[in-house]
């Protein structure tokens, strides 16, 4: 057992205050593989006095180029890092080896980008009057406070450290509960990167305990945070009630559509339509969790859509698996309701639903298809986030705006189509933060990531996320004396 008892704190490795350990379960053998430090309200408050403190002090008085140099030695370490890490995700949510390893050797690529971008934080002049000269400068907000989901918990704190580091402020880590051990890792990199005492600490605990102090916390001036929209009205609502005024940037979550026109490639859709509605056990705010599908196609896509469907590998993740085990427990249960839920509202349940019977241990759903899906029932408006997915018929493109817009979340969407003027009016119809025409779920370093409506505030990667981790002062100065 990996035993981990010690929180980073202000450039140091240090005793929680509660003095207690929390178990992290492997998800793929139900079984306790690490131990990490149950931080609580006293270790949050060492966290942001020690942020405020470099805030104020080295970290502010760093040249632009030194903070670059800094992120660029720590993008070095990703990558050199970058198996361990992915070894270490796998056995925290149970994302496939060969996936994690994928993604973990990509990381380094946001810290190059954010390096990059350091000193090209400008602000402008404003010409108005002769008499008068006005500029505005961006600077950084202050102690950001980052909360991590569980699902993606090296690459949702890789966007959040890169931006919220190159634009000049500081930061406390939350990691989910279930998913703490990689965060502990990378601060041991920030270590061997050189960034200064308490510019990035972390603090594992409870989000009850751990959680709920950050949102009331009155020297915090941002909270990062990507999970569930109950839980960001919880921040909120916390965050109100302290002495402060915070800035937030939540990502909560999606009900992506995923729309194929009889024109469209279909080899190539139902590809991406199988891919993208099952990988990662579902668990994931972009996936196509809703597949609409032209009538004049529909019949012939979900026989196509079964048989390839059915092909998906579940098993063991440290094997060539297609998809693993649910991250935890408690999300196996509520996508097992959600079957159950599907089958009660009258939708055809047509592969899966069920466990798969040759794994004896582990957190595992077969990869389920709904057919003949009202847009009404709850399987088509609630995220599940499990490998459950509706395919929707519709008619029309009017329709299909309809279908795909009628919902609370708005992050991602697709269209499949090779009529450009159709691809266009689509995306700008849609109500969501992100449009694919002809691909699906290509995100990186420089493309914009957030949602419209229920699916967040705020954007994450690409020029757009600096605005959100930075304030602008206007200076007005009277030439005349």
């Amino acid at each position: 057992m990996e035993i981990y008892n010690k929180l980073f704190i202000g450039g140091e490795w240090v005793n929680s205050s509660s003095e207690k350990q929390m178990d992290v379960i492997n998800p793929a053998t139900e079984e306790v593989w690490a131990q990490v430090p149950e931080g609580n309200a006293d270790d949050v408050d060492r966290a942001v006095e020690a942020a405020r403190k470099a805030f104020n002090g080295p970290w502010k008085r760093m040249s632009t180029y030194e903070r670059s140099a800094i992120l660029r030695k720590m993008g070095d370490l990703m990558e050199e890092n970058a198996n361990f890490l992915a070894a270490l995700e796998t056995k925290e949510n149970g994302k496939p080896l060969h996936i994690t390893t994928r993604e973990a050797k990509m990381y380094n690529q946001w810290w190059y980008y954010y390096a990059g971008i350091t000193d090209k934080i400008h602000g402008e002049t404003i010409p108005f009057e002769d008499h008068k000269h006005i500029f505005t400068i961006r600077e950084p907000i202050g102690v950001v406070a980052a909360i991590i989901p569980w699902n993606g918990p090296i690459q949702l704190l890789t966007w959040k450290l890169t931006v919220a580091l190159a634009t000049g402020n500081t930061i406390v880590v939350k990691p989910a509960e279930t998913s703490p051990v990689t965060a502990l890792e990378i601060a041991k990199l920030s270590e061997l990167a050189g960034f200064p005492p308490g510019v990035i600490n972390v603090v594992t605990g409870y989000g009850s305990v751990v959680g709920d102090r950050i949102s009331s916390h009155p020297d915090i001036d941002k909270i990062a945070f990507t999970g569930y929209g109950d839980t960001a009205r919880k921040i909120m609502k916390s965050a109100a009630e302290s002495s402060n005024i915070k800035r937030f940037s939540f990502e909560l979550g999606g009900k992506s559509p995923n729309i194929i026109f009889p024109d469209a490639d279909l080899d190539k859709a139902l590809n991406a339509a199988v891919e993208h509605g099952f990988a990662i056990t579902g668990q994931s705010c972009a996936l196509s969790s809703r597949v609409l599908v032209h009538r004049d196609i529909y019949d012939e896509f979900i026989v196509k859509f079964k048989e390839k469907a059915a092909q998906i590998k579940v098993g063991n993740p440290q094997e060539q698996v297609d998809i693993g085990p649910h991250a935890h427990k408690q999300q196996l249960e509520k996508t097992l309701s959600y079957i159950q839920i599907g089958k009660e509202e009258g939708a055809e349940l047509i592969l899966g639903g069920d466990r798969p019977r040759h794994l004896k241990k582990g957190y595992y759903v077969n990869p389920t298809l709904f057919v003949n899906v009202k847009p009404s029932m709850r399987i088509a408006q609630e995220e599940i986030f499990g490998p459950v997915v509706s395919v929707i018929p519709f008619s029309s493109e009017e329709e299909a705006i309809e279908i795909a817009n009628g919902v609370s979340y708005g992050l991602t969407a697709a269209v499949w189509t090779k009529d450009i003027a159709r691809g266009h009016r689509m995306a700008k119809a849609l109500q969501s933060g992100m449009v694919w025409l002809n691909t699906y779920r290509y995100t990186r370093w420089v493309t914009p990531y957030g949602g419209y409506k229920s699916s967040g505030v705020g954007r994450e990667n690409g020029l757009e996320s600096i605005k959100d981790f930075t304030q602008v002062k206007t200076v007005v100065v009277d030439l005349e004396g």
